[in-house]
């Protein structure tokens, strides 16, 4: 019988460092993944908090929404109405998990196993982290980030700066490249850019601009252009990236301007993936801890206790509520992400006759695990889930579909519980994870350079669905201020067109 790691809910941190070696020995030799170098980090509730306001990143430039969330979660925490996330993970070269300091000692193992093997093996492999994100840089990038930011409040005033940022947090859902993927140089060569930034702001500074009349600014400069960010150098259209364009070819901006508009782009692009892979990136993490601290148990390295726990935690965490209970929110991306990793266990393992007919290529394989590995690596939730969303789920998660048209009195039903229904079912799901739907189709499609300026955007509506009216005219008037023109924008559906003009 192997000592146990530990027994009781009390840690210090030679107690962390057993338990990490041996949930390390288990990620490794038995599960067979392929991480970054880990760093643990050991968190009060405060800087928890801290770490939501921020975006999660461990370092981030100021801006006073941060202040006002952490405010607000710290308001509905204090007053009992919500609980703090137990760990928070950062997609970057060494991957830093974040454990909250009052986390029993079973928790700690069970968020080691959790973040710092699950969701780091998914950052490491999956193919849209490896094509849209940069691990290794991310670090050196956010620094760089804090630093210029601090920089230009104290020069330009803390003003400007949070209206240059104002306008492009507005923006940066329509500030991704999602059509092509843009070049992703060496770490050197980018870290050879932001020196280059950082020294032309430096020599090109003078105190004399100190003296200029409130409201004349110092003489800009055109946008850094750089041949491996720069497509073609001329305005080509349609542009998806809205923030990327107003960067390159914003008639109005400054050197500053332009930089920090380029700091939100690359932040907008960091995060990207992660909005296209919540069932698939959860459900691994939760499938690897819950697999560890199994084995853990089964090898004599945990307690009854410990175990009880765990479940209590894990159960929680992936409860999903029926479509008529209160609690029900939609479907939690732990219950489906885990179910089908765990399903795909199983079809592996102990494939039925329908299994055989539906997955023919791995059921009855027992390679449960190169086939996981396959899955993480090479899908994204819309695409994992029409691929291996088995009918059995389909039955355990009791799901079926509706159609609901707006002008219609009354639902249909589209798929039930048979052949057809099985497959309507599982690509009407895979749909509502299409990142594309969920967000406005915006494209810049022309720019008068040459008379008076005006910016032309395309909206395409998706079903057609409308913008918020007032959501739109208060975004419109964000590119407004970035592009210092007149906007436009058409609003498409089908073959129609309706111009609608932002007019200021």
């Amino acid at each position: 019988m192997t000592d146990l790691l530990f027994s009781h809910a009390d840690w210090d941190f030679a107690t962390l460092d057993r338990a990490f070696k041996a949930i390390e020995d288990i990620a490794l030799g038995d599960l067979k993944l392929d991480v970054y170098p880990n760093q643990i980090e050991i968190i009060s509730s405060e800087q928890m908090l801290d770490a939501y306001s921020s975006l999660a990143m461990p370092l981030m430039y100021n801006h006073w929404s941060f202040g006002k969330l952490f405010a607000r979660e710290e308001a509905i925490y204090r007053a009992g109405h919500s609980g703090l996330a137990y760990e928070i993970v950062i997609n970057s070269s060494p991957c830093i998990s974040y454990l909250l300091e009052e986390n029993s000692m079973t928790m700690q193992a069970l968020v080691m196993a959790h973040a710092a093997f699950g969701h780091n093996h998914f950052f490491k492999n999956n193919y849209l982290f490896r094509q849209w994100t940069n691990a290794e840089g991310i670090l050196d990038y956010l620094a760089f980030a804090k630093k210029y930011v601090a920089a230009c409040e104290e020069r330009h005033g803390r003003e400007e700066v949070e209206a240059i940022l104002d306008s492009a947090h507005a923006l940066m859902d329509q500030g991704v490249f999602r059509y092509r993927r843009p070049p992703r140089p060496s770490r050197e060569r980018a870290m050879e850019k932001v020196r280059a930034r950082a020294n032309y702001e430096e020599a090109a500074y003078s105190e004399l601009w100190r003296t200029l009349p409130a409201g004349v600014e110092p003489p800009g400069r055109p946008p850094i252009v750089d041949p491996e960010d720069d497509f073609g150098g001329d305005m080509k259209f349609p542009e998806e990236n809205l923030l990327y364009f107003l960067e390159k070819y914003s008639p109005s901006l400054n050197a500053w301007q332009r930089e920090t508009l380029r700091i939100v782009r690359n932040l907008a692009q960091y995060f990207y993936p992660q909005k296209q892979t919540k069932v698939m990136n959860e459900g691994c993490a939760t499938f690897v801890h819950h697999a560890i601290m199994n084995i853990l148990y089964d090898r004599g390295m945990i307690n009854e206790g410990s175990l009880l726990e765990f479940m209590h935690g894990h159960t929680s965490a992936v409860f999903q509520p029926g479509f008529d209970d209160r609690r029900y929110s939609g479907i939690n991306p732990y219950a489906l992400g885990f179910s089908m990793m765990t399903d795909i266990k199983r079809i592996a393992t102990e494939p039925t006759e329908e299994d055989h007919e539906w997955f023919p290529q791995f059921a009855g394989s027992d390679d449960w695990i190169g086939t996981l590995k396959d899955a993480w690596a090479n899908y994204r939730d819309e695409s994992f889930i029409e691929q291996f969303l088995s009918p059995k789920l389909m039955r355990d998660f009791h799901l079926f579909a509706l159609r609901d048209k707006f002008d219609d009195d009354t639902y249909k039903v589209r798929a039930i519980h048979n052949e057809a229904g099985y497959r309507t079912l599982r690509q009407t799901l895979a749909r509502q994870y299409d990142a594309g739907l969920a967000e406005p189709n915006i494209q810049v499609v022309s720019a008068d350079m040459r008379g008076g300026r005006k910016l032309t955007l395309e909206h395409k509506r998706y079903r057609s669905v409308p913008l918020h009216e007032s959501t739109k005219e208060m975004t419109l008037s964000h590119v407004k201020r970035l592009w210092g023109y007149d906007v436009e924008l058409i609003d498409t559906d089908g073959d129609q067109e309706r111009p609608r003009q932002l007019r200021t």
